[in-house]
């Protein structure tokens, strides 16, 4: 197959990088020129070129002659000229749909995929350290490594991951699912849905949830939480569902105990019509507690266990998520209580950074609403200096109701403006974020960079104050961003303390 890739976006980029890896002959080519890409992408296209693929860079109008095959990137719309060249010239589209196969046909070992709005990363390096204490060598991708995650699965792919581990663990974005929802999973994870990146839809939460539900289609063992019950109850009635106790209906904090006795006597614990809990955990500090009643045609397992257990806030959902997956694909508990115990937690979420001249400073890349709010009510009880990202990436949020309920928490609110995703100041995601805030006593105060908030974060504090960073910005770019609030706060102590 000798194919172009029209476009050097987040989609183009691994399409080619896999076609050429397959024996294709590929030429990728794109308006921007080199200079214009992100640098992590600069460096992505350098390795594709030594790799064999041609770079046609800065290129407007695209040569199609001596192609038999084209990709097209999807922001290229039905109506381009380039459709018309594409009819004349008799070339064969490669779809997403083919990029998909390719992708599946080149992975070997069982794949459990992990997707939803939030809670993708922790769980899918929880589920990572519970197989590597069950001897497992794992494959792990993760938006930890880059924040496109199908580039990171390529990378795996072209370097010979599949072949050297035991299982694939892959954490599955909306962007990722876009290009590869034609992989065959052996455990298929949907953790939640939230209203989150819906101005990539077009402001349509049906196609947002349309897209994830690829995972439902493509699993053969599929779990979810009970968050997503309504919106799958049509669609997989084998669906193996978790719950962290407190959520279940109608919970009563008094017969806590009674819960894990129930399903851990064998009962069935209805969350839905027909539909009812296989896995749940509490919370008691230091620790996570578990009960499990596996009941299908052909298992009938039950009981409960207490694992040491070190996170806090919303790492307990994703532990249990990370113990449903384990159990369902037969890992002992033993090796699973060593994984839990194991686990110290992942890069910018709820990330204790240490302490700055008396004030301690944690880090969190929570944007939704609900991860939020339980990263505040854990740190409810100190003085809280609030560092705000940009909480628009690619895609726009309610900074609004965001900013009100950090105003009901915060003692100093300092809101920034730079998007690590377009390289520009957007002051106006900050004055929003304010605004949202505007009935709460917090001091409120705007800076453009990240590293100067970080910086201000020492003007209006003091001693005993607790210093937390929240946004999305992190997840973009965890080393890089992280390096910069560290820069700002070591600026900050040096100038105002």
């Amino acid at each position: 197959m000798n194919c172009i890739v029209i476009g050097a976006g987040n989609a183009g980029r691994p399409v080619a990088r896999l076609l050429n890896y397959a024996g294709h002959k590929v030429k990728i080519s794109d308006s921007k020129v080199l200079e214009e890409f992100h640098t992590d992408f600069q460096e992505n296209l350098k390795i594709m070129e030594n790799e064999g693929v041609q770079l046609d860079l800065g290129q407007s109008n695209p040569d199609l002659e001596g192609f038999d095959t084209i990709y097209l990137a999807p922001t290229i719309p039905n109506s381009a000229p380039i459709y018309k060249e594409i009819e004349e010239k008799n070339l064969t589209i490669f779809t997403n749909e083919d990029f998909g196969r390719l992708a599946d046909s080149l992975i070997n070992i069982d794949i459990i995929g992990i997707t939803g709005t939030a809670g993708k990363t922790s769980t899918t390096h929880m589920t990572g350290e519970i197989f590597k204490a069950a001897g497992y060598k794992t494959w792990l991708c993760s938006s930890l490594t880059q924040n496109l995650v199908s580039e990171v699965i390529v990378d795996g792919i072209v370097k010979g991951l599949p072949e050297k581990s035991d299982i694939a663990i892959l954490e599955l974005p909306h962007g990722t699912a876009g290009l590869m929802g034609e992989l065959n999973l052996k455990i298929g994870v949907l953790v939640n849905i939230y209203d989150d990146h819906l101005s990539e839809f077009g402001g349509s939460k049906e196609k947002y949830i349309e897209r994830k539900m690829f995972i439902t289609k493509h699993s053969e063992n599929f779990i979810t939480s009970g968050h997503c019950k309504d919106i799958i109850k049509d669609i997989r009635k084998d669906a193996i569902f978790y719950s962290m106790v407190n959520d279940l209906p109608n919970y009563n904090a008094e017969k806590y105990d009674g819960y894990f006795d129930s399903l851990a006597n064998g009962e069935k614990i209805a969350i839905g019509n027909n539909q009812y809990i296989n896995f749940i955990a509490g919370s008691p500090k230091k620790a996570i507690d578990l009960a499990y009643n596996q009941f299908s045609d052909d298992v009938n397992n039950f009981g409960k266990f207490t694992s040491e257990f070190h996170m806090v806030s919303y790492y307990y959902e994703n532990g249990l998520a990370a113990t449903s997956i384990a159990m369902t694909y037969g890992i002992d508990i033993e090796d699973i209580k060593k994984g839990l115990a194991n686990f110290k937690g992942i890069s910018a979420h709820m990330e204790y950074e240490g302490e700055y001249n008396g004030r301690e400073v944690f880090f969190d890349c929570s944007f939704i609403l609900e991860g939020i709010s339980s990263t505040l009510e854990f740190l409810s009880d100190r003085d809280l200096v609030i560092l705000l990202d940009n909480f628009d990436t690619l895609t726009e949020r309610d900074k609004i109701e965001t900013g009100e309920l950090i105003g009901k928490y915060a003692k100093v609110m300092i809101a920034t403006g730079f998007n690590e995703v377009t390289q520009e100041v957007e002051m106006d995601a900050a004055y929003e974020l304010l605004e949202g805030a505007k009935d709460s006593d917090a001091i409120k105060v705007t800076a453009e960079t990240i590293e100067e908030g970080a910086e201000l974060c020492f003007k209006y504090s003091k001693p005993g104050d607790t210093i937390l960073h929240i946004g999305p910005q992190l997840a973009v770019d965890a080393i890089g961003v992280s390096e910069k609030i560290r820069i700002g706060l070591k600026d900050g102590m040096k100038k105002y303390d």
